[in-house]
């Protein structure tokens, strides 16, 4: 968490549209943006942003998403950010296999734009406060 900069997700998804929708309402509801569209791309971009929570897709073009959020959680700099899997497959009753995974939650797609924020708050630590 950095102080007063407002809360920085990482959005990680290789489909354009899906990607585009969940920037935009996130940021229509004033939280701040990145994104990568593959799983190398989002390491990188979790170690040098440091967001407060990363939004991450099952489904990427050069690794899976347990994977990505495997490697994120063994990081020492990224291990305390909050991993939300994003994705569109079935997790009813998944609870335990996303935690030993790495994922602290998950995010059904389709995403309710009216409901997304507020869900996406609710894994960051310390949200209430900002």
């Amino acid at each position: 968490m950095t102080g007063k900069r407002g809360l920085l997700v990482l959005i990680v998804d290789d489909n354009e549209r899906n990607a585009k929708l969940a920037r935009d309402v996130l940021r229509a509801s004033g939280l701040l943006t990145i994104e990568a569209a593959s799983g190398t791309e989002a390491l990188d971009r979790a170690v040098r942003a440091r967001p407060d929570v990363i939004l991450l897709d099952f489904r990427l073009p050069d690794m899976d998403g347990e994977e990505v959020a495997r490697q994120l959680k063994a990081d020492p700099r990224t291990a305390h950010i909050p991993v939300v899997a994003v994705t569109s497959l079935p997790l009813q009753g998944q609870d335990r296999w996303l935690l030993e995974a790495g994922f602290d939650g998950s995010i059904e797609k389709p995403i309710d734009v009216r409901a997304f924020p507020n869900e996406v708050r609710r894994f960051v630590h310390g949200a209430e406060d900002r």
